[in-house]
């Protein structure tokens, strides 16, 4: 059986490789992409279980990331966690995402939350 895939939406190289490898521990195959273009891009083309988005990207920005996510009827089983310095914004999108988190996030908190998002066998 492989494993549920997960995309860790996040430009900042050093937060990218903690998300990855919390998600990797948590029983996730990891895709990380640093850039909100080819953040869109990705998600016309796959189908993940889980999506961990920063809001403030490059190119198109984690917001609008999560609106095309919620309107596209092919993701609509994908979760999405926010993971973001930003609590007025993080806020507002709250009943459109799954999970916010506030960095810094916490390996061990985003491995263990990640691990309840499994899907079930």
């Amino acid at each position: 059986m492989s494993l549920p895939q997960a995309v860790v939406i996040e430009d900042d190289p050093a937060q990218a490789q903690i998300f990855a490898q919390a998600l990797q521990d948590a029983g996730y195959a990891v895709t990380h992409l640093a850039d909100g273009d080819q953040a869109l891009a990705y998600l016309r083309e796959h189908r993940p279980h889980l999506v961990l988005l920063d809001l403030h990207l490059p190119g198109t920005a984690g917001d609008t990331i999560l609106r095309a996510i919620r309107q596209d009827e092919r993701l609509a089983a994908t979760r999405v966690m926010l993971a973001t310095a930003d609590p007025r914004m993080a806020e507002t999108l709250r009943s459109d995402s799954d999970l916010v988190l506030l960095k810094p996030v916490s390996f061990i908190q985003l491995r263990d939350l990640a691990r309840r998002m499994l899907p079930q066998t």
